[in-house]
This record gives C-alpha cells, structure tokens and sequence, in this order.
C-alpha cells in the first residue's frame, strides 16, 4: 500500500440516483429528499468539479454475506417482491422499518456505494471518499432495525479486512448508537469502534454504555461515549476530543471509516442533543484531520440519520464532501438561490440562508480544561476513558 502521496486523486463521491428509491413511504422520518437536496446542494456549489462522482454497483450475495446472514438476505428479497409477506421475525414490517417493493436492490446499491468507496481507498485510487446516502448502522447480521436495512458501515470495514487491512477505526457521531457495527466487530480485534452518542437511558436503541468495550478477543475494541440528553456544542466537541484522537493514535488505524449522522442537531425532532451545524462540521474536518494524522489520509465518510431534511441534512452533508474534496465550504457562504427555491419547490418548507447557524464552537481539551466532577458530561467522558484506555495502554 502507498500512501496517500502515490494516490491518483484526493477525493471521490459515491452516488446513484437510484439510492433515493430507498423510502419507507409517507410520513417516515427517512424522507429520502434529505438525499436528492443534498445532492443537489452539492451540486450547486460547484463541487461536481471538484470530485468526480461515480456509482458503484450493489453489492451482490458474497458481499452482503461479509455481514449478513443468506437467511436474512433471503427474507429481505421475499418483502422485496412481495412486501405483505414480511417476515418480522427478520425486523421487516415493522413500523420503523416497513417493507417496500425494490427493498432488497436500493438497499443493496446503497452499501454497494459504501463497499465501493472502502475499495477505491484501499487500492489507492483516492484518499477519501464519501457516501452520505450510507451509514445505515443499526442493521444486524439477521435483523432490520432503526430504517437500516444492509449495514453498509459495517459492509465496508468487513471489505477493507477482506481486502488485507489489519486495523480498521469505525467513528460514529451520529446521535443513535452504532449498535449494528460493534455487534459485526464485537470481538475482532483488528477494528475499533468507537460511538459517541446520546445516552442509552433517553434514546434508541438503548445499548451503547461505556462497559461495553468488546468481546474476550478484542477487549478495548468497542467504544462508547454516553452524553446526556440536552448536550451541546461545548460538550458534544469536548466529548470527541477527550476519547477520539487519544484512542485512534494508540490503535494506529489502517483506514478510518466514520459516520456523519446529522441527528445530533438542535432541529432534529427525534433526538435530544442541542449540536449545532458548526460543531458538527467541526467534527468532519477533525476526521479528515485524524484521517491523515493516523491513517496515512485512508478515510472513508458515510451519513447517517438525520430527520430535519432540509435545514440540516443538505448542509452538513454538503460541507462534508467539501471537506474531502479539499475545498471546504466558509460557514458564513450564501446557500445559492436557486436550491432554496428547489427546496421550496419539494417541501413547501424556507430553505436556511448560509451554510451556518451562526454559532462559533471550539474544542477544549479534557486535560486542559480540568475535569469537573459535578459535571454529568464529564462524569461520562471519564467512564468510557475508564473503561477503555488501559486496554490501549493510556492513562484514564
């Protein structure tokens, strides 16, 4: 492998018009014009000059088996033909993920994207790549859970091992915890997950605490970071940078594959952090920073949730592909004119007018700011540090 140096170009981006076939139907929260007004975001900035962007194919049966069982794949083909005959015995038909005709092909396309993206990083055709329609994380090896069908995060980490990278770091931000990839890793010692999310005890899917740190094989190799409800900014970036950079530098990663769930957001009506777009754009450049930093600039960025579809979803996604293209995006930039009136035009909703909320975060550090034992955020940064920095040979 050469590193980022010998690679032919900086930046790709994943996408096939198709992946917005991928709807639950009316009134779902994963609305997909989340994706078609982030593309069309992109495109009005004039990032398709900047990147190319190119389509994958689905990934096929050997692919989809790096993760999932063929009894589950064959469940999701038969509700995709016929969705009455839901299986939900699989996580089919329920209400958060209710079966629809061509299930199992847009699924399938999406993690092809994800697949596709873990590959041309790997091979050293670019340094980063970006697929915002993935990060469905919740998806088990035998179930469908929280409107994730085929675990593409974890479908990419499993190719990148298939492909001969022996450490592979996952970072999830999204508000929900990244349940679906610990449990695919949980006791595989060549990947480290690490999840900073909202409390298990306020939010879906209820798992994520700072005890689960891995199977007997991979002690340390699973991370969770539980903030409590209501945090914001200052927290949020305190968080990350307490546990993320420290962890990633001992683990010395091959590749880094993160997940952009822009639920973390104060608009997000499922969730109960109050992050701001600024924090959370804050916390793309960091990837990309520590991609480069311990991943001789591998970096693999997926999206995620995220159910405020046009105030925030565009514009966090958005900014994320400037990122990796080399050309971010200045927060105080006009959103253009013509995508408001897109945006108007398919959601009778006022689209934002810049690329910011008008907030200002920073990071401060853990150790230098001192630890304050009355503060619940800090109480939570110092259990997951407790329960998994000695296994990586750091100091709580």
């Amino acid at each position: 492998m050469g590193t980022v140096s010998a690679m032919t170009g900086r930046a790709k981006l994943m996408w096939d018009e198709q992946v917005t076939q991928y709807d639950f139907g009316p009134g779902h929260p994963m609305d997909p014009v989340r994706l078609t007004l982030t593309r069309s975001l992109v495109r009005a900035f004039g990032l398709d000059g900047a990147l190319p962007v190119v389509a994958a194919p689905a990934a096929g049966e050997s692919t989809l088996a790096l993760v999932h069982r063929p009894e589950y794949v064959a469940a999701v083909k038969q509700a995709s033909a016929e969705p009455r005959a839901a299986d939900v015995a699989f996580g089919i038909g329920t209400v958060d993920n209710p079966a629809f005709a061509g299930m199992h092909e847009v699924a399938s396309l999406i993690a092809g994207q994800s697949v596709g993206a873990a590959e041309a990083v790997w091979g050293g055709e670019v340094a980063h790549a970006v697929n915002f329609a993935g990060g469905l994380h919740h998806a088990m090896p035998s179930a469908a859970a929280g409107f994730c069908v085929y675990n593409d995060a974890a479908l990419a980490v499993a190719r990148l091992l298939e492909l001969g990278a022996e450490r592979v770091a996952y970072v999830d931000v999204d508000v929900h915890h990244g349940d679906g990839v610990q449990e695919v890793f949980w006791n595989d010692s060549r990947v480290l997950t690490i999840s900073v999310h909202e409390h298990p005890s306020t939010l879906f899917p209820q798992t994520g605490w700072p005890e689960e740190t891995g199977g007997p094989q991979a002690e340390g190799g699973a991370v969770n970071v539980a903030l409590p409800a209501g945090t914001g900014d200052a927290g949020w970036l305190r968080a990350f940078d307490a546990v993320v950079p420290e962890l990633l530098a001992a683990f010395r990663p091959q590749v880094l594959v993160s997940q952009h769930g822009a639920d973390t957001h104060f608009e997000d009506p499922l969730a109960h952090l109050a992050v701001s777009l600024d924090a959370q754009r804050l916390v793309a450049e960091a990837c990309h920073a520590l991609a480069h930093e311990h991943a001789q600039g591998r970096w693999v960025a997926l999206g995620g949730g995220g159910y405020a579809v046009t105030d925030v979803v565009p514009r966090i996604w958005t900014h994320l592909v400037a990122i990796a293209a080399g050309v971010p995006i200045p927060p105080r930039t006009p959103v253009p004119e013509d995508w408001r009136h897109e945006v108007y035009a398919k959601t009778r909703a006022t689209a934002p007018l810049r690329m910011t909320d008008g907030r200002e975060p920073g990071f401060s550090g853990f150790d230098d700011a001192g630890y304050d034992p009355a503060s619940r955020l800090d109480q939570a940064i110092l259990a997951t540090r407790r329960a998994v920095f000695p296994a990586h040979g750091l100091l709580p």
